[in-house]
């Protein structure tokens, strides 16, 4: 199941060319994460362009010798450069820094992270839990879940209002998808 979903990430072109341009971003722990990638294999599913409706394209990366904004833009600005031609937006996000502002922007405490992985970890829908760089998936729910379109809350952050929101934003565009709030994840540790 990973050949396939490296397979229908790499056919949105820009995942593939970010994928392509990695070693110029400089992301320390750095991931390409989330909606651009299982909105693809959802979009595919659907028979959809793979970049239908992607309305960004997400950066982890982890440097906790500076979790402050100013650091934050500049490694931005660094991701701007490389990847302006590309006509999309993709956001950089420090895993070390967002314990410092998650509660204020979605109302609930947020431990701090050890790495990017741990951001990865921590995605509202377990399905969702996925990212890669060059030759390597991470994936710590499998990868059954993102394409059986089941939509469960994960325990790591079991914040039901939230979960709430992103299963309906979710099944507006795939009504397919199928919500088990109190589902239990089924977790693959070969896709680790």
């Amino acid at each position: 199941m990973q050949e396939r979903f490296l397979s229908d990430i790499l056919q949105n072109s820009n995942n593939r060319t970010i994928l392509e341009r990695w070693n110029a971003l400089s992301l320390p722990d750095g991931w390409l994460v989330a909606g651009c990638l299982f909105q693809t294999v959802w979009n595919l599913r659907s028979g959809n362009a793979p970049e239908a409706g992607i309305k960004d394209y997400d950066l982890f990366y982890f440097d906790a010798s500076d979790t402050s904004e100013a650091g934050e833009r500049r490694v931005q600005a660094q991701v701007d450069e490389v990847l302006g031609d590309l006509g999309i937006t993709v956001e950089a996000s420090n895993q070390a820094r967002v314990h410092l502002w998650y509660e204020s922007y979605f109302g609930h405490p947020y431990e701090a992270l050890r790495s990017a992985r741990d951001g990865i970890d921590r995605f509202l829908v377990p399905a969702t839990c996925v990212g890669v760089r060059p030759g390597e998936l991470y994936a710590p729910n499998g990868l059954v879940l993102l394409y059986d379109g089941v939509l469960t809350m994960n325990p790591l952050m079991p914040h039901r209002d939230l979960f709430g929101a992103k299963a309906a934003s979710y099944r507006t565009r795939w009504p397919w998808l199928q919500v088990q709030p109190d589902g239990v994840p089924h977790v693959a540790a070969a896709s680790r």
